[in-house]
């Protein structure tokens, strides 16, 4: 009889709940991450990841790549290849472990009006 958790193709499957212990939030998060907020790592030392094994892999595998460079959301969903909830709820207890920091976008409401942009270009020609 075939084992239904493995896939010879893909290896074993895990399933993304078991990820996140059934969560859909983190703890850590106050309000859901957007897709285009900015997660980036805190952490010097590789080997102080590596070696924690309170850590699962995915979480390695995410200050791992934020520390090459900030990564947003969206683009840590598609190089783990895992859905973005899973994906918020692993950023939200790498916050909480203090392992990386989150830069939230501005939202549209605090952006400076579009006619006051254009007057300070107007403004900045006629000098």
């Amino acid at each position: 009889m075939k084992d239904r958790w493995f896939d010879d193709a893909a290896g074993p499957v895990v399933r993304p709940y078991a990820m996140t212990r059934g969560r859909t939030r983190s703890s850590a998060e106050e309000a859901p991450l957007d897709l285009i907020a900015l997660v980036i790592a805190d952490v010097d030392g590789e080997e102080d990841v590596q070696d924690d094994h309170s850590l699962a892999p995915e979480h390695v595998d995410i200050v791992t790549y934020c520390r090459r460079s900030s990564l947003s959301v969206a683009e840590l969903a598609a190089e783990l290849d895992l859905p973005v909830g899973v994906v918020r709820v692993l950023i939200g207890d790498l916050v909480k472990a203090e392992l990386v920091h989150v830069t939230r976008p501005v939202p549209p409401a605090e952006l400076p009006d579009e006619s006051i942009l254009r007057e300070v270009i107007n403004g900045l020609r006629a000098l």
